[in-house]
């Protein structure tokens, strides 16, 4: 997993670095975080091969374009989601445009067998077609948001969610577990879950794929 919360002097050495072709400098970047930009990935494509391919390609940019990050913009790691998040559903809508446009040609061919003419039909179809890529779409960059979210909140709130909802233990047994009180446990729990609900807002400050919302 990437190491959390990288101080922004490293980040701004880390790209004055990328900036002078360093090629070790591409190194520690792609251990530190080449597992949050994968896992966006896989979130939003859903396929291992396309989301190591995605992986590469974020990587190469950013080690073309080291002036794609500013330092004044905010953390690296956020640049990082967000690129990756781009590029994703980039690859997301070229892939199913293209199997829904191979789906019509296949119909069309099909109509003209059976009635020896071609004929334009279909186009509510293709229209729903296209409503449930940009709904997948959707889907895919909340996900992502969610995931994004939950690894960069801070150390304390992820525990106890971890706890509360992948361990399923109740908030009693959180606070034991975390060794705190059981209202500090359900202060984070708060916390984290008013965090988390973010996931499905627009223009959300600081909540990257795309700060908030974008696709």
């Amino acid at each position: 997993m990437a190491k959390q919360d990288t101080p922004p002097r490293w980040d701004r050495k880390m790209q004055q670095r990328l900036a002078r072709g360093e090629a070790a400098a591409l190194g520690e970047l792609y251990d530190r975080f080449a597992s949050l930009v994968h896992g966006l990935a896989h979130r939003v494509l859903g396929d291992e091969q396309a989301a190591d391919r995605i992986t590469r390609e974020v990587f190469a940019h950013v080690w073309q374009h080291p002036d794609t990050y500013d330092p004044k913009q905010g953390p690296l790691r956020s640049c990082l989601a967000t690129l990756t998040h781009r590029l994703a559903v980039q690859r997301l809508r070229q892939t199913e445009t293209a199997a829904l446009a191979q789906g019509d040609a296949t119909e069309t061919t099909d109509t003209a067998n059976t009635t020896g003419t071609t004929e334009t039909t279909g186009t509510t179809g293709s229209t729903g077609s296209l409503e449930e890529l940009e709904r997948r779409v959707r889907r895919a960059s909340v996900a992502a948001r969610a995931d994004y979210i939950v690894t960069s909140m801070p150390a304390p709130l992820r525990a106890a969610l971890e706890l509360a909802y992948f361990q399923r233990r109740d908030y009693r047994q959180t606070a034991a577990d975390l060794g705190v009180t059981e209202a500090e446990a359900r202060r984070r729990l708060r916390l984290g879950l008013q965090l988390l609900s973010t996931a499905h807002d627009t223009g959300t400050p600081g909540a990257p794929p795309e700060y908030g919302g974008a696709v």
